[in-house]
């Protein structure tokens, strides 16, 4: 769950002017999670939103399925290796991999504003259609809304998706245990950076491109290698850093990362230093982490170095008994820094 919107004087849990003003341009982090724990979380308060995963998992008439939502609001709309369009099929059905589920169907939302182009538009859908296809899902409920020109900032898409999971299959959140590796699907940082650059004008010497791509094939080939994947993650809005700081503070493990096993592209790291970002926390949209036990990490890595989607697949950290609920990385120099969650996002309406 997330907030775009600046919450009104009725909200009641009580915010400050910063709070708000991060709120208004797309804050994230620790104050989000203080969003869902405070406000939404005790408000619709139930079992299955409890667990807090990426989709709500739950039986019905004896099959095991996982239900996600979420809301698309990228700007620019179109940047390079995607569109909002393909980016909201890709990210739904991406949350519905995360809980070890198939996806099957999607609905689809969009807010139009006044005067948005037709053919942009047409550009949107026809990518949404192509993505849905390349995940093998169907987009078969929808709803469309306009508003007044200047209320709407182009279009906005909210995606919602429905899947279903093996009856052994047990994928969550807070199951990292100590022994535990844990593994990146990919190069990180690309998406995040790629939409930044259109949407300020940046030349780096090389176009970098969002790594926009559905996930659950890859997922299928790492269950089919072993039954061991115990956490997975897609590290969207937040990058890794923050998805890996939620997972240990849901399990009550630390995790210690090895800054020379991230794999960061070279024009994505050249692009992070001109502009002052970290990498970890740069958003990402076609990869995934990874926890499995140390003994089946091997297994894994050689099914997804198979996979076109994780060819770069690496071991990035370990999970260890203390601190607990700390995400902490080895510097290239030899010491020790602590990888905490951002109060803010770096970059805000990057998905």
């Amino acid at each position: 769950m997330s907030s775009t919107e600046l919450i009104t004087p009725s909200c009641p849990v009580p915010l400050n002017n910063a709070q708000q003003v991060l709120l208004a341009h797309g804050g994230g982090g620790t104050l989000t999670n203080a969003l869902i724990r405070d406000l939404f979380a005790p408000a619709f308060n139930n079992e299955t939103l409890d667990d807090l995963m990426d989709g709500a998992v739950f039986k019905l008439n004896g099959s095991r399925l996982a239900f996600s939502t979420d809301a698309y609001v990228v700007t620019p709309v179109i940047f390079p290796g995607g569109t909002i369009g393909d980016l909201a099929v890709n990210g739904t059905v991406n949350d519905l991999a995360m809980c070890g589920a198939r996806p099957l169907h999607l609905s689809a939302a969009f807010i139009l504003e006044e005067g948005f182009p037709m053919e942009t538009l047409r550009r949107i859908v026809l990518s949404m259609s192509e993505a849905a296809a390349a995940a093998g899902v169907s987009v078969v409920a929808g709803d469309t809304k306009v508003v007044e020109r200047g209320k709407g900032d182009g279009v906005y898409i909210t995606t919602a998706g429905i899947g279903i999971i093996e009856d052994w299959l047990e994928i969550r959140p807070d199951d990292a245990a100590v022994g535990d590796v844990v593994i990146v699907s990919g190069p990180i940082g690309a998406h995040g950076i790629a939409v930044l650059s259109v949407r300020e004008g940046l030349e780096f010497g090389t176009t970098i491109r969002s790594d926009t791509a559905p996930l659950y094939d890859l997922v299928r080939t790492m269950i089919r290698a072993t039954r061991e994947v115990y956490v997975l993650r897609d590290p969207t809005r937040g990058g890794v850093a923050t998805a890996l700081n939620e997972i240990a503070k849901s399990s009550s493990v630390g995790i210690l990362l090895n800054e020379q096993s991230i794999p960061v592209p070279p024009e994505v790291n050249a692009a992070c230093e001109i502009l002052g970002l970290d990498p970890l926390y740069v958003a990402n949209e076609g990869i995934l982490l990874a926890f499995v036990p140390e003994r089946e990490a091997d297994l894994v890595l050689a099914a997804m170095h198979a996979h076109p989607l994780g060819r770069h697949a690496a071991v990035i950290g370990k999970v260890t008994d203390r601190p607990t609920g700390v995400v902490a990385m080895k510097t290239r120099i030899g010491g020790t820094r602590i990888v905490d969650m951002l109060s803010g996002e770096q970059l805000p309406r990057i998905c």
